[in-house]
C-alpha cells in the first residue's frame, strides 16, 4: 500500500495541482487510515464496505466531529478510485457508503462598522503598516482565500484596469479591485514594498520584514494583532474577511451567481450559505417590486 501512496501523492501534488494544505489532509487522512488497517490485518486491496464501516464506527470512538470524518472517507474514496483505474483493486470499498451528515455552520462575519474598525487600525507611518493597511484592504475587497492572497505576485495585479488574476491551480478568475483597495495598494507598491525587498528577482506581492513571501500563519498573525488592537470580540481569521466580502456584497444587492465567481466556488451551493444573511433591505425591495407583494 505504501507505494499506491507514493503514487497517488506525487498523482495529486503533480496531476491535480493541490494545494500545500489540502495535500497534507490526504497524507493525514490515509496514513491514519492504513495504520487502522494494518492493525486489523487487512490488506488495503481486501477492503470491503465492512472494514469502511467499521473505520467509521472506529473514527466516531475518537470523537472525531461528522466534518472529519466526511473528509477522511473522501480522502479514501479518491485514493481507491485512483487505485481501481490502475487495476491495483476490483471495486472501490466506498462506493455506497453513506459520510455522516455534516451540519452547515453559519460562518463568522463581521458588520461593516466593524470591517471598518478593523482595517483602520494600520497606519501608513512606517514600511510594516503601509503593507498591512494594503493587505487588510485588499483581503476585504477581494474575498480572496489566504493562500490565494501569499501566492499571489506583483503583476497579478493590474493596476490600471483595477483588477486582480487570481490563478489556482489550473483555474484562474478576475476579481475587481475597489478604489480604498487600489488606493492602498498602490502606497504600498510604491513607496513601502521595494524598501522591503532583499531580492529584486522576488515577485510576491505581499512580502514579510525579510524581504520574503508573506507565509499563511504570518498573515493570521498580523489579523490577530489588528483585531486585538480594534478590541473587536469575534474570533477573526483571514476567512471572515472573505465570508464579510461574500455577505456584504449580497446584502448590497449583488447577485448569488456573481458572489461565487468571485470567490472561485464551483459549487454555488456553496455560496448559497450566505443567503441566510440577507436583511431587512431585500424584503423591503420585494415588497416595492412584486405586484402581489
Amino acid at each position: 500500500m505504501e507505494k499506491q501512496l507514493k503514487l497517488f501523492f506525487e498523482f495529486l501534488e503533480n496531476d491535480k495541482k493541490l494545494s500545500n494544505n489540502t495535500l497534507q489532509s490526504y497524507k493525514r487522512d490515509l496514513k491514519q487510515f492504513r495504520r487502522y488497517i494494518e492493525g486489523c490485518e487487512v490488506a488495503y486491496t481486501k477492503v470491503d464496505e465492512e472494514v469502511m464501516q467499521n473505520y467509521i464506527e472506529y473514527l466516531e470512538e475518537l470523537g472525531k466531529k461528522p466534518s472529519t470524518i466526511s473528509r477522511c472517507i473522501a480522502s479514501i474514496r479518491s485514493f481507491y478510485q485512483y487505485v481501481l483505474k490502475k487495476g491495483k483493486v476490483k471495486k472501490d470499498p466506498t462506493k455506497n457508503l453513506q459520510s455522516p451528515k455534516v451540519e452547515k455552520k453559519a460562518p463568522c462575519v463581521l458588520t461593516s462598522k466593524e470591517v471598518e474598525l478593523l482595517l483602520d487600525q494600520p497606519k501608513d507611518v512606517d514600511l510594516k503598516g503601509i503593507r498591512d493597511k494594503a493587505m487588510l484592504e485588499f483581503a476585504y475587497a477581494t474575498g480572496m482565500r489566504v493562500t490565494e492572497i501569499i501566492s499571489l505576485d506583483i503583476d497579478d495585479i493590474d493596476f490600471k484596469e483595477g483588477f486582480v488574476n487570481c490563478r489556482k491551480a489550473n483555474k484562474q478568475r478576475i476579481i475587481p479591485l475597489g478604489k480604498m483597495s487600489l488606493k492602498a495598494l498602490k502606497e504600498y507598491t510604491d513607496h513601502a514594498r521595494g524598501i522591503l525587498l532583499k531580492d529584486d528577482n522576488e515577485k510576491a506581492l505581499f512580502v514579510n520584514v525579510n524581504g520574503q513571501r508573506l507565509t499563511r500563519q504570518g498573515f493570521w498573525k498580523i489579523i490577530k494583532y489588528y483585531k486585538e488592537q480594534a478590541h473587536i470580540t469575534k474570533d477573526i481569521t483571514p476567512h471572515v474577511l472573505r465570508h464579510s466580502f461574500a455577505t456584504h456584497l449580497l446584502q448590497n444587492g449583488a447577485d448569488l451567481k456573481s458572489i461565487q465567481t468571485m470567490l472561485g466556488h464551483s459549487d454555488i451551493s456553496s455560496t448559497q450559505v450566505y443567503m441566510q444573511f440577507q436583511d431587512e433591505g431585500i424584503k423591503n425591495i420585494y415588497q416595492k417590486a412584486h405586484p402581489r407583494a
